[in-house]
C-alpha cells in the first residue's frame, strides 16, 4: 500500500471519529461515506440523496454531528461578517460595499485594529478605492503607534485616534503643556514613563524661558509660569518672527519697553538686510536700522519717489545702482497709472523726460486721449495722436476750463461718423450703416454748456449782474439740466429789475425750462409775461409756438412761429423746435398727426418730416 493510500485511510478514520460514524464497517477511501464526510469538513452543502443515504444506513449520530458542524460554521460566518461590518463603521469604510470573504479591506482593517502599521501598498489600495477617510484614519493610527513607541506608552492597547492618549501624545510631540487632568490621566493609566517625559519637557522649557527673559530684558515680569503670554512672545522674538499689534500692546501694558525696543530693532535689522540684498547694496557696511540708507530703501519699497536729498546721499556713497532701480520701479508705476487711464502730472512727466522715456510720455497722452474719447462718446474720431485739437479740448473739459471761440468753431465744423442702426424683420439682412454728426453734440455739447453754466453762475455771484443769470439758465437748459435753470430763476423779484429786455430774457429761459419738464401751463405763463415785457423779441413767440405744438395745437403753433419770424427768428429754428416735439413724442399716433399736419401744410418746406415717417414705420 502506497503512502498516499495510507494517508487517506488515516484521514477517513479521523473523520469517522469526528462525526461519530465509527460503527460504519467499510473503511475503504472509495466509500461514499468518505466523500460525504470530506464535503462536510470542507463546508460543502450535502444533497438530499446524501442525507437520505446517511439515514438509510442509520448513521443518526453522524447526522447530528453534521448538523452541529453546519450550525457552528453558520454562526462563525455571521460573527466574521458582523466583525467586518463593525470595523467598516469604525474606520469610515462603509461605502466600500463588498463581501468580507473576498475583500482586501478586511485584512487592512484587521491590521489597524491590531496596531500593525499599514504598508505603502495598503495605502495605495485605499486611495485607489476612494477610501480617503479610512486612509486618513490609517495615517493617524500609524502616527499614534509611532508616538506610543517614542513616548514609552506601548503598553496602552487602544490605538484609535479618538483616544485620550493620542491627544496627549500629540501635545507632547510639539512640547505643548498638558493640563492637570491630562497629567493625572497618564498617572492613573500607569503611563509613568510618559508622565516623566512630560516633566522633563517642562523643566527644559522653564530653563529656556529664564534664558529668554535674560536675553530680552524681561526679568521684571513676575509671572514665571510657562502659561504666561510672555513666554510665547519671547519665543516669537527669538525665532525672528515679527510681533503682532496685540503682542506689542500686551508688552506695553506690562511696561516691558526694553523688550519692545529689542524686538523692533531686530525686526528692522532683518528688514534692512533683506532690502540691502534686494536693492544690491550688500557692500554698504552700516547694517544698523538707524542708517539713512534704511529709510531710503523703506521709502523705495513703498513705491515712493526718491527725493533730491536721497539721491545725493546715494551718489556720494556710489550707490548709483539703487537710483537706477528706483527710477525703473517708478517708471513701472507710472506705466500702470497710464494703463488705468490716469493723466500724468508735471513732476511725473519731468521724471520720464530725465530718464529718456519720451515714448512713454507720448503713450500716456495717447492712452489718456483714448480714455477721454470713450468718456465723451467720440470714438468715431479717427485721429489718435496726442497733438490732436480734440485732445486739447477734452483736457479742458476735464479741468473744467472754458473753451476758446476757435475751439467751439472747430467743434461745430468737424464731423465724425457714427453707427446708424438699420431695422429689419431679419436683422442680418442689412449691413450696418454710418451717418455723419457734428462733434459739437452729445456729451461734448453737455460738457461745454455745463462749464459755461457754472461760469455764468460764478459771474453772477461776483457781479450781481442778472444777465449772467439769464445766460447761466440758458446753458443749464442746453446741458439737459432744466431743474438747475429753474432753481436759478426762482424768486426773480422782477419789480426790482429795471430793464424789460432782461426781464423778458429771464422769463423766456424759465419758461423753456418748464417746457423741458413738461409743465406747459407754467411755461405759457412765463412766455406771455416775457412778451409783455419785450413784444419785439422773437424768443418768447418761438417758445409759445413750441408749447402749442407740444399740446398738438398746430394752427396756434403756426401763428406764434409766424409772429416770431416777423420779429427776426430764423425759420430753421422753428423747424428745430418742431423736430424736437417729434423726437420727444412717445405716442406713435400723435407723432403721426404732427407729420400729417406738416406735409399737408407745405410738403416742400416740411419734406424732412418724411424721414420721421420712415423711422416710425421701420421700428420693431
Amino acid at each position: 500500500m502506497g503512502k498516499e493510500s495510507q494517508n487517506r485511510l488515516k484521514h477517513f478514520a479521523a473523520l469517522k471519529s469526528k462525526y461519530q460514524a465509527t460503527q460504519y464497517q467499510n473503511s475503504s477511501p472509495a466509500s461514499l461515506l468518505y466523500l460525504i464526510l470530506r464535503k462536510v469538513d470542507l463546508g460543502i452543502e450535502l444533497s438530499h440523496l446524501e442525507f437520505n443515504w446517511l439515514k438509510e444506513y442509520k448513521l443518526i449520530e453522524t447526522l447530528k454531528a453534521i448538523k452541529q458542524e453546519q450550525e457552528h460554521r453558520f454562526q462563525e460566518f455571521g460573527n466574521l461578517e458582523f466583525e467586518f461590518s463593525k470595523l467598516q463603521s469604525k474606520y469610515k469604510a462603509t461605502k466600500h460595499d463588498v463581501s468580507w470573504q473576498s475583500s482586501h479591506l478586511y485584512l487592512i482593517l484587521l491590521k489597524l485594529e491590531s496596531e500593525n502599521l499599514v504598508t505603502d501598498s495598503d495605502v495605495k489600495w485605499l486611495r485607489t478605492n476612494g477610501l480617503d477617510e479610512t486612509n486618513k484614519i490609517a495615517q493617524e493610527v500609524n502616527r499614534f503607534t509611532q508616538l506610543k513607541s517614542k513616548y514609552k506608552a506601548t503598553q496602552y492597547q487602544d490605538s484609535y485616534p479618538e483616544s485620550k492618549l493620542y491627544q496627549i501624545l500629540t501635545k507632547l510631540d510639539v512640547t505643548e503643556c498638558l493640563s492637570n487632568s491630562e497629567y493625572n490621566w497618564l498617572i492613573n493609566n500607569q503611563l509613568l514613563e510618559t508622565a516623566e517625559i512630560f516633566k522633563q519637557q517642562e523643566s527644559e522649557k522653564e530653563a529656556h524661558f529664564a534664558q529668554l527673559r535674560d536675553k530680552f530684558q524681561a526679568n521684571k515680569h513676575l509671572d514665571l509660569s510657562l502659561s504666561s503670554p510672555l513666554y510665547s512672545i519671547l519665543q516669537n522674538i527669538d525665532t525672528k518672527n515679527n510681533l503682532s499689534d496685540s503682542e506689542i500692546n500686551w508688552l506695553e501694558q506690562q511696561e516691558l519697553s526694553e523688550t519692545i525696543a529689542i524686538a523692533q530693532e531686530l525686526e528692522q535689522t532683518r528688514e534692512f538686510a533683506a532690502l540691502r540684498l534686494k536693492y544690491k547694496a550688500t557692500e554698504y557696511q552700516d547694517s544698523s536700522p538707524k542708517s539713512h540708507l534704511y529709510k531710503i530703501l523703506k521709502r523705495l519699497e513703498l513705491s515712493n519717489q526718491l527725493g533730491e536729498q536721497d539721491i545725493n546721499f546715494l551718489k556720494k556713497r556710489k550707490l548709483t545702482e539703487i537710483i537706477e532701480i528706483a527710477n525703473k520701479k517708478y517708471v513701472s508705476i507710472l506705466k500702470s497709472k497710464i494703463d488705468s487711464g490716469e493723466l500724468l502730472n508735471e513732476s511725473e512727466i519731468k521724471l520720464l523726460k530725465n530718464n529718456r522715456c519720451e515714448d512713454i510720455i507720448i503713450f500716456a497722452k495717447e492712452k489718456h486721449f483714448a480714455a477721454l474719447k470713450l468718456k465723451y462718446d467720440v470714438l468715431g474720431y479717427k485721429d489718435k495722436l496726442h497733438t490732436s485739437i480734440l485732445y486739447t479740448i477734452l483736457q479742458k473739459f476735464e479741468l473744467k476750463e472754458r473753451l476758446e471761440p476757435t475751439d467751439v468753431a472747430w467743434l461745430q465744423e468737424t464731423k465724425i461718423k457714427v453707427p446708424q442702426p438699420t431695422y429689419s424683420y431679419y436683422r442680418w439682412q442689412k449691413e450696418p450703416q454710418e451717418q455723419e454728426t457734428k462733434l459739437f453734440s452729445g456729451k461734448i455739447w453737455i460738457a461745454y454748456h455745463t462749464i459755461e453754466a457754472n461760469f455764468y453762475e460764478q459771474e453772477f455771484q461776483r457781479t450781481d449782474n442778472k444777465w449772467n443769470l439769464a445766460n447761466a439758465s440758458s446753458h443749464w437748459r442746453k446741458a439737459d439740466e432744466p431743474e438747475q435753470a429753474l432753481q436759478l430763476t426762482n424768486n426773480l423779484e422782477l419789480e426790482k429789475i429795471k430793464e424789460n429786455k432782461l426781464k423778458s430774457a429771464l422769463l423766456t429761459s424759465r419758461g423753456g425750462a418748464f417746457r423741458d419738464i413738461d409743465k406747459l401751463d407754467k411755461a405759457e405763463n412765463c412766455a406771455r409775461q416775457a412778451i409783455e415785457y419785450q413784444p419785439k423779441s422773437h424768443h418768447p413767440y418761438t417758445l409759445m409756438g413750441a408749447i402749442c405744438f407740444e399740446r398738438h395745437q398746430y394752427s396756434d403753433g403756426e401763428y406764434w412761429f409766424k409772429e416770431a419770424i416777423k420779429r427776426g427768428a430764423n425759420p430753421r429754428n422753428m423747424d428745430s423746435e418742431i423736430k424736437r416735439v417729434l423726437k420727444n413724442t412717445k405716442d406713435e399716433s400723435k407723432r403721426q398727426q404732427v407729420i400729417n399736419y406738416l406735409l399737408n401744410k407745405d410738403p416742400q418746406r416740411y419734406a424732412w418730416a418724411k424721414s420721421y415717417i420712415k423711422n416710425s414705420n421701420n421700428k420693431i
